[in-house]
């Protein structure tokens, strides 16, 4: 997949440009979609898949609070690259950009810098200084400049008739600890990433279970409590139980995110790693003592076991 970060760099139009434009936060099964409808466009006219998103979320360029992200642009751009697209044009989103009316950006950026033949978007995309454009106007644009706008329809939950899959309803999900369902959404487990830094040196002195303590790069966390979860590391992956939360057994009132990683003694302090939410197991709980929350924490990783293996976690 070819990334290109600034409009300017694009020498020439690509060939038969087939386009989607949008946010894509989380990369969920509905975005996934998309792409492949994009992909296969492109095979039909012997063009080239484009996929345009933004950093920073337009949102939080505009100053205005959106929600949290799902997936930070490392992920984003990671994910989208794996559903096969041929260029991701990754754009800065400012003021000025902002400022481009809609007839501009369909015509000098959409036509002719990109070169786009076809666009595919959902039926409720709009864009251009003040969201004026939208499906019809792309519709109306594609007879004067020679394109052709697909809406595509939305995908819903397996099973459901319903239920739409959304980055917003991801997101409830997440936060409501229910991240076991997330992946019916996502066509992937929820992941957290972040830093392993120095923690407070409880984890194996006193309780006899070390642990990965995090710095959370993500914005979007999942409910306190603790949590059956498989991790990547640098030294490859394992399967661990994370605790997210305050640790009320030392009332020290710190938030930590702590992973404690089955059979596991390897240094990686300073390095990332990936924490995949398989399953929310219990709430975070004040005990009368070290012993006490060690034995828990015992009965966590037995109960945590089961769970990988029902899910085929080895």
């Amino acid at each position: 997949m070819q990334l290109i970060e600034d409009l300017d760099q694009i020498q020439l139009p690509f060939k038969n440009a087939v386009l989607t434009i949008g946010n894509f936060d989380g990369v969920h099964k509905g975005h996934q979609s998309l792409f492949q409808q994009v992909i296969n466009k492109a095979k039909q006219i012997n063009g080239t898949s484009v996929t345009m998103t933004f950093d920073p979320h337009p949102l939080k360029a505009l100053g205005i609070s959106g929600p949290p992200l799902i997936t930070r642009r490392d992920q984003k751009l990671e994910l989208i690259e794996k559903c096969g697209i041929d260029v991701l044009l990754c754009i800065p989103f400012n003021m000025e950009f902002a400022s481009i009316s809609a007839h501009d950006f369909i015509q000098d950026i959409l036509v002719n810098k990109i070169g786009m033949k076809a666009i595919i978007i959902g039926g409720d995309y709009y864009f251009g200084k003040d969201r004026l454009g939208n499906a019809d106007l792309l519709k109306k644009e594609g007879k004067r400049l020679g394109f052709e706008t697909i809406v595509s329809k939305w995908e819903h939950v397996a099973g459901s008739q319903n239920e739409r899959i959304s980055s917003t309803r991801i997101r409830e999900i997440v936060m409501e600890g229910k991240v076991n369902q997330a992946y019916k959404y996502l066509g992937s487990h929820y992941q957290i990433r972040g830093k392993v830094i120095k923690g407070r040196h409880r984890g194996g002195s006193q309780l006899g279970f070390p642990t990965a303590n995090i710095k959370l790069h993500d914005e979007l966390c999942p409910k306190l409590g603790v949590y059956a979860v498989t991790v990547e590391t640098v030294k490859g992956n394992f399967r661990g139980v994370a605790n997210i939360g305050f640790s009320p057994t030392f009332d020290d009132h710190q938030f930590t995110i702590e992973v404690h990683i089955l059979d596991f003694n390897e240094d990686i302090y300073d390095t990332r790693i990936r924490v995949n939410m398989i399953k929310r197991l219990r709430d975070e709980k004040k005990f009368a003592g070290i012993r006490e929350l060690s034995d828990q924490i015992k009965k966590d990783i037995e109960i945590a076991k089961e769970v990988f293996e029902k899910n085929g976690h080895s």
